[in-house]
């Protein structure tokens, strides 16, 4: 076969391609700092857009309805996440599956995968929907809600509940356009969810207009809403565009779980589920003890949760720029670019996130303010909680950087035991072991000693550890998952943060070539 052959092949294919797969950087050449940059900046941009509306609403429910509420959303928030987890495995597999079925042009598999997948969260989130509606007044009680925030977080957290169905059938459809490798269509339903509910919150929660002055119900009942009208909009657009994944009458019948695919998605998603569950109960057994502190103390921590959420965002976009970086590298046999790559991400970590804390050191008293008012007692506690904990960012950005280029070769398993590590023996024992000492400080001192931990078992993996021999697993999967550990490791809870920031699939050419050395070896 000539070079000739292999043009015509590449072009014969992408002419029968059904699908737009976006613009594409090459990211095996060129100055890898710039290279880097232009990478990062647009997951950055994307995760801060999605965050600032999460933190203006808290503004609005922390500054109108008071600490009791805001303390009831943190309470709220975690819970929901963690129902979340239960089912985000699942939709990470489906995309997997969509993604491989798109680069193989099969669109058959493709509708199949899409019907199967909402044939099964559909019904799954409507089941939790109701075991949450009928818990929740146990779940608020187990994790320890202060009771004065009680009635306030049971209403939140009911209403988020009914709107389960609609918030994860959302988040599916926007992983699975991505794994097709159209990343605009989900983009632009963000931006539309996100200017409603801006619009909406404040509305519904102090009764502008002719609407109800409904409080904490209005806060929750506005991202529902807004979920909802976005969820419309999309599937319309997906049908008016023609998308592979928009079922037709004929093709409903996908709807109906086919075995093979559920039993795939089952063997990929339920590790990934399971590992998100137990980073979460992590982080419920921490607000757990934080709500014993009182609701002043939970409300000033659910403030610094809200600034930490900007604080993480530059580790988080430099880790996924190292992983899809050297991920290239790698298929490209370029391994003398992998260090550049690293030691670029630890720079731009260290100044990114460097600047974000020295920043909220200096304004915290105002920015703190925003959330719970100037005058509020709890304000004194988020100042004291940020300046004893948020300087841990900087190590939690090394090991994001570092986790980053092992993952790009498929090396996820230790990366994540170190997070579970990290985690429990660390940060919750030294919350345990040193309260009797230490106090309240314990609590906060716990964060910044799991990063730090985090950081010397990543540089040690990094150093030592094999992920240079081999590969552990396919390039787009190590992509997926990657993207979900990306999200495992955050400290936002919402749901609109999991969605992946990167889609993977084999190159059409790669594949020919890939056919054209086979033919030969045999030859």
């Amino acid at each position: 076969m000539t070079a000739n052959h292999l043009a015509g092949a590449k072009g014969k294919i992408l002419s029968n391609t059904k699908i737009s797969t976006g613009k594409k950087r090459d990211l095996t050449k060129g100055s890898i700092a710039q290279t880097m940059l232009l990478f990062a900046l647009p997951t950055l941009g994307s995760s801060v857009l999605q965050s600032l509306n999460g933190s203006i609403n808290a503004v609005w429910v922390g500054r109108y309805l008071g600490e009791e509420a805001l303390a009831a959303t943190a309470n709220g928030n975690i819970l929901m996440f963690i129902m979340i987890s239960f089912v985000f495995g699942f939709g990470m597999a489906a995309t997997i599956l969509i993604g491989q079925a798109v680069g193989g042009q099969d669109d058959v598999m493709a509708k199949r995968t899409m019907g199967t997948a909402l044939g099964s969260i559909i019904p799954i989130s409507v089941l939790v929907a109701a075991l949450g509606w009928i818990y929740a007044p146990t779940l608020l009680d187990l994790l320890g809600t202060p009771p004065s925030a009680v009635d306030l977080a049971l209403t939140y957290l009911r209403t988020i509940f009914i709107a389960m169905p609609t918030t994860l059938t959302f988040t599916m459809l926007m992983m699975a356009l991505r794994g097709t490798g159209d990343s605009t269509t989900p983009l632009w339903f963000m931006i539309m969810s996100v200017a409603i509910d801006l619009v909406l919150t404040p509305t519904l929660i102090l009764g502008i207009g002719p609407f109800p002055e409904w409080g904490i119900f209005g806060s929750a009942l506005a991202t529902a809403v807004a979920n909802t009208l976005a969820l419309i909009g999309m599937i319309i657009t997906m049908y008016l565009r023609g998308s592979v994944l928009a079922l037709k009458l004929p093709e409903l019948r996908f709807l109906r779980a086919d075995r093979k695919i559920i039993k795939s998605m089952v063997a990929k998603g339920l590790p990934m589920g399971l590992q998100m569950i137990v980073i979460s109960s992590a982080a419920l057994t921490m607000l757990s003890l934080i709500n014993r502190e009182g609701v002043q103390t939970t409300a000033a921590y659910s403030a610094t949760q809200q600034l930490w959420t900007y604080v993480q965002m530059p580790a988080m976009a430099l880790s996924a720029a190292a992983s899809a970086m050297a991920a290239q590298n790698i298929g490209a046999n370029h391994w003398h670019r992998i260090s550049g790559i690293t030691r670029w991400g630890l720079i731009f970590n260290l100044a990114l996130t460097g600047i974000i804390i020295v920043l909220l050191t200096i304004f915290d008293k105002t920015i703190i303010g925003f959330f719970l008012g100037s005058d509020s007692e709890a304000v004194p506690i988020g100042r004291h909680i940020q300046l004893v904990a948020t300087w841990g960012y900087i190590f939690f950005g090394i090991a994001q950087v570092l986790f980053g280029t092992m993952r790009a070769n498929g090396y996820v398993i230790w990366p994540l035991m170190v997070m579970v590590i990290s985690m429990y023996p660390v940060r919750l024992g030294f919350a345990f072991g040193l309260y009797p000492l230490l106090g309240t400080d314990a609590l906060w001192w716990s964060f910044p000693a799991g990063m730090v931990a985090t950081a010397l078992m990543a540089g040690g993996l990094y150093m030592h550890g094999g992920w240079r021999k081999g590969k552990n697993l396919s390039a787009e999967e190590a992509a997926q998952r990657s993207e979900a550990f990306r999200a495992q490791t955050g400290t936002s809870s919402s749901c609109r943060d999991v969605v992946p920031t990167t889609s993977w699939k084999p190159s059409p050419l790669r594949r020919v070539v890939n056919l054209h050395r086979r033919l030969h070896s045999k030859d």
